[in-house]
């Protein structure tokens, strides 16, 4: 991992508490599964089917069975189950996934998400994240804050096709944790290193600064 995604995953990490049922999207979120503090009693979910991930494997300990749902070869911890994806996806759209941590391709100021498709470009289907963000009972975000080219990827409106309207709770960037709240937008903490003037300079959308993210 380059150092903004280290920052990212490191402070995704402090999402999860002990005793969640969590999932992690495809990309950058499934690196979080090696960060887990060993005394959490943490049960990741997959939407093809596995309830208890554990971390990547070794080289040559790899099941080419045992996949999440991003086709990435895992292990699964003691107490594990497997199931269809039937049933998967009923326990997310039951309500019964405590977190969801997603990567982003654009994120809205009032909380929108587009993560699954780039227009033109070739996809194998839409993923679990559209049935993730509505069913999850809370939707935590992870991206970086600017494209390669350098320009925002948080928008006053997003320009690629939405996964959900108003879904997100938090997002976490290399530079800046936001949460989306009844008051709109909020800039709750700033990564090591990083000034409010940056994050205002790197954002295309509004948002207002919260007393945390001041007091440092």
């Amino acid at each position: 991992m380059g150092n903004g995604r280290q920052r990212i995953v490191k402070r995704a990490v402090q999402e999860i508490k002990d005793g969640m049922n969590v999932n992690l999207g495809i990309g950058m979120p499934t690196l979080i599964a090696n960060e887990i503090p060993e005394d959490y009693n943490v049960m990741l979910q997959s939407e093809n089917g596995l309830l208890g991930i554990g971390p990547y494997p070794f080289e040559g300990f790899e099941d080419p069975d045992l996949i999440n749902a991003g086709k990435e070869t895992v292990t699964a911890v003691p107490g594990a189950s497997y199931f269809d994806s039937a049933e998967s996806f009923a326990m997310i759209r039951g309500g019964h996934v405590d977190l969801a941590i997603l990567g982003g391709m654009e994120v809205s100021e009032e909380g929108d998400l587009a993560n699954w498709m780039i227009p033109g470009k070739m996809i194998k289907g839409m993923g679990g994240a559209m049935d993730l963000v509505h069913g999850a009972k809370r939707v935590v975000v992870i991206m970086e804050h600017v494209n390669k080219l350098g320009e925002s990827k948080i928008k006053k409106e997003c320009t690629l096709p939405l996964t959900g309207r108003q879904v997100i709770h938090r997002l976490i960037t290399d530079l800046a944790v936001f949460d989306f709240t009844s008051a709109g937008m909020v800039l709750v903490e700033l990564q090591k290193g990083v000034t409010i003037e940056e994050v205002i300079l790197k954002t295309e959308a509004s948002f207002k600064i919260g007393l945390e993210a001041v007091r440092g």
